[in-house]
């Protein structure tokens, strides 16, 4: 799929990976619809790309802002090809200690606004009479459970559920949908505690570049799953088949990660 004169609509755009996706974008010569709840990110954000995008600083976590965001795409002369929801959230803790409003906005933001934003776009996409796809930014935690991530884990786990579904209801369109599994990313989602207890357990963390130019490669060559990092994607693999080996594996670091999620 070239993505050269595609409008993309990139949700989360201020954001660690987000900033990254829009910058390799604007490079490329994509036309970029820009949705951040933080304006003040998205305008410095906008002045450092070379072309002329539309910058939506929306809470799409509420149905005006997602009823905005539709307006908007709606009146693209062109029209969308493209839609991108990199808009997430993380939590660090163990079930005991989750909190109730916390863990409510966790799911909204990774799973039901991706879906609310999906079903309110797709039938824009589903008028282009070229290819158009639909790109979810997942995690390798929506495929291995991870301790001191539950609400986090259950959220992208869904996200997956969502995507393969969706996946496979469009699978007679000309809509392709992709889902994309980093692992650890150095953003500033990830908290101290979350990077200090990575460099203990020497798991690996990606600079966000990296997953932007991964993601999209997997958007150009229309993939419909992309796992990011080795031997992450292995993991992901023999948890499908041997979990037991993964739970004991995962036991022996439960001291450290308890530790740090305190």
């Amino acid at each position: 799929m070239n993505i050269f004169n595609k409008t993309i609509v990139l949700t989360g755009a201020a954001g660690g990976i987000g900033t990254e996706i829009t910058k390799q974008l604007d490079q490329q010569g994509a036309r970029l619809v820009l949705v951040d709840q933080n304006e003040a990110a998205l305008d410095a954000l906008t002045a450092q790309l070379m072309g002329e995008h539309v910058s939506l600083a929306l809470d799409i976590s509420s149905e005006s802002g997602r009823s905005s965001l539709h307006t908007h795409c709606s009146e693209v002369p062109q029209g969308i090809d493209i839609l991108i929801n990199s808009a997430g959230a993380m939590d660090f803790s163990f079930v005991e200690q989750l909190d109730s409003k916390r863990l409510e906005l966790l799911l909204k933001i990774n799973v039901t606004m991706p879906i609310l934003i999906t079903q309110s776009l797709l039938p824009l996409l589903r008028k282009q009479t070229t290819r158009t796809s639909i790109v979810n930014v997942g995690s390798t935690f929506g495929s291995i459970g991870y301790p001191g991530f539950s609400a986090y884990c259950t959220s992208k786990f869904a996200l997956r559920g969502f995507t393969e579904t969706l996946r496979r209801e469009l699978s007679d369109s000309t809509v392709n949908v992709l889902y994309v599994a980093p692992r650890a990313a150095a953003t500033k989602m990830n908290t101290d505690s979350i990077t200090q207890m990575n460099k203990e357990l020497k798991n690996a963390m990606d600079p966000p570049e990296k997953v932007a130019k991964e993601l999209i490669a997997a958007l150009k060559s229309q993939k419909s799953v992309c796992y990011i990092g080795w031997p992450e994607k292995l993991f992901v693999r023999i948890n499908s088949l041997f979990p037991k080996l993964v739970d004991n594996a995962l036991r022996k670091q439960l001291p450290v990660i308890r530790r740090f999620a305190q």
